[in-house]
């Protein structure tokens, strides 16, 4: 058996798709579906269950998959630690990042990257929670920053900063002239949510709950809209269909002229934000420069951690 034939099953595995496996392996599917073929039969088993619509694993596949996808974590950290005697800050770093801090933390982070670390370029991805734990998990990403909570993993964890809430309302809404808001005065009013998949939808039903019977039910209509991304939701406050609660760093900091930005009464609810990356991973100095890079970042009205 060969580490690409590993790569094919562990792509099958997580795509449950023969033509999208091979898509992310970059070959054609005749080229992987006989490698795959070719180490069943060496290992004289059955990995997959091929159905009309789907792949599954067969229940020894599970195992055979798990054990191949630690092999090729294995190999690449062989490649590490080769690379780490020369200079461990020395190549891209595969940073994962969620939807509702991206756009609001990349543009300051990537600048100081390129000026403290211009040798270690960050490759980016975009996605949700879930997603990048799972990436992270198959060694598709190095690290990632998310909002906790997320499930435990197993992963590293190291705080960057505590990010509070805040209200958004049209500039010609009745609480637009408040100074401060509590989250009982939300609950007569239309909410703009994002849609399932994003953490902070959660985080935002955690803070008015009573939205959450609402939020896919079609009476709630009323009571509740979903936006695609924090953006879109701005764009709808502005035009006068609802309000909405947005993570502080997501605020421009010029006043808007269509909606205004409220705080929170004490105390503000607010969310956690971590780097996280496998125990395994062998190059901590980029970690640690990455962490650098974050703290180097003006993040206006955000509790910076450490430890």
């Amino acid at each position: 058996m060969t580490l690409t034939e590993l790569r094919y099953i562990v792509a099958v595995a997580r795509e449950k798709h023969f033509g999208r496996a091979a898509e992310a392996c970059f070959v054609s599917q005749p080229t992987l579906s006989v490698a795959i073929k070719k180490l069943e039969e060496e290992l004289d088993v059955k990995l997959f269950e091929r159905g009309s619509n789907e792949v599954s694993v067969t229940p020894l596949g599970e195992d055979i998959v798990r054990q191949a996808q630690s092999v090729i974590e294995q190999a690449a950290a062989i490649k590490e630690i080769a690379r780490r005697g020369k200079d461990p800050l020395n190549g891209p770093l595969r940073l994962g990042i969620i939807y509702t801090i991206g756009p609001y933390l990349l543009p300051e982070l990537v600048r100081h990257a390129i000026a403290m670390t211009p040798q270690m370029p960050l490759m980016l991805q975009e996605n949700f929670t879930a997603k990048l734990l799972e990436m992270l998990r198959t060694g598709e990403l190095d690290c990632a920053i998310m909002a906790e909570p997320f499930p435990d993993t197993g992963l590293a964890l190291a705080p960057l900063y505590d990010e509070p809430f805040i209200v958004a309302v049209p500039k010609a809404h009745a609480l637009a002239q408040r100074e401060a808001i509590s989250a009982e005065e939300l609950k007569q009013e239309t909410m703009l949510l994002l849609g399932t998949g994003h953490c902070f939808r959660d985080h935002v039903l955690e803070v008015c709950p009573e939205f959450a019977r609402f939020s896919s039910a079609t009476e709630g209509i009323r009571k509740s809209f979903e936006g695609s991304s924090l953006e879109t939701i701005k764009h709808m406050v502005a035009s006068g269909m609802g309000i909405t609660v947005v993570p502080k760093l997501s605020v421009p900091r010029e006043p808007q002229p269509l909606v205004k930005y409220i705080p929170f009464e004490p105390p503000a609810p607010s969310r956690r934000v971590v780097l996280a990356w496998r125990r395994t991973f062998t190059r901590y100095e980029a970690i640690a420069a990455l962490r650098n890079a974050v703290y180097a970042c003006e993040l206006e009205g955000v509790e910076r951690l450490s430890g």
